[in-house]
């Protein structure tokens, strides 16, 4: 039977629209980093290179060097942890400054991968398209812990009034936000989804 993270993993993919407190463990990514604003074409050529690695893993069996233990499986949603250069976020702004963004953009992995195979991916991959930034890319074991998250129904501009939300549940319960870094998993398709009906899981670390 296919591993469908909607159906199996419900605990971490499938928050309602009100703030809850949950426990990551580790869990295994190819990952890339970046900076500049999301809204400019050259933003795509990051979400490409995870999706081509991604889908190198799970058609590995057709090409004849699937790993041991493999099982098949519905590709996990693309996720992206955001943060600010560190002159901006030494400033006051109104308005979010999109250009001073900061990004680690990143694809789970089902747990059969391993670096070995990982790095046998990315040669493969190397070999068959031209992907100026798969020397970027990192394979990587990540451990999120303690967090607060909750599912956000609509544009990414109206994402302060969600996380306004987030902290005031964490005080209500005595938790501390860790910063303000935060992780965004991006459960529709930004280029075929209305901004209103867009659905993304937000998620801060707690100390």
């Amino acid at each position: 039977m296919k591993h469908d993270w909607k159906k199996s993993e419900k605990q971490y993919y499938a928050p309602k629209n009100e703030a809850v407190k949950v426990h990551i463990p580790a869990m295994n990514f190819f990952s890339i980093r970046g900076e500049g604003n999301p809204n400019n074409p050259e933003f795509g050529e990051y979400i490409s290179v995870l999706y081509a690695l991604s889908y190198g893993v799970k058609m590995s069996p057709k090409q004849g060097f699937a790993p041991e233990n493999y099982f098949d499986y519905c590709i996990y949603p693309l996720e992206g942890v955001w943060d600010l250069k560190e002159e901006a976020r030494a400033k006051s702004m109104d308005k979010l400054d999109k250009d001073a963004l900061v990004f680690k953009l990143m694809i789970r992995q089902p747990e059969f991968v391993t670096p070995e195979f990982a790095a046998k991916v990315i040669e493969r991959i190397s070999k068959k398209k031209a992907l100026p930034l798969l020397e970027q890319v990192k394979f990587e074991t990540i451990v999120e812990g303690d967090c607060i998250q909750m599912l956000h129904t609509g544009s990414y501009d109206d994402e302060p009034a969600s996380f306004a939300r987030m902290e005031a549940f964490a005080k209500a319960k005595g938790l501390n936000r860790k910063s303000k870094i935060h992780r965004e998993i991006y459960l529709s398709d930004a280029r075929k989804t209305a901004p209103e009906k867009l659905k993304t899981i937000l998620r801060f670390k707690l100390e």
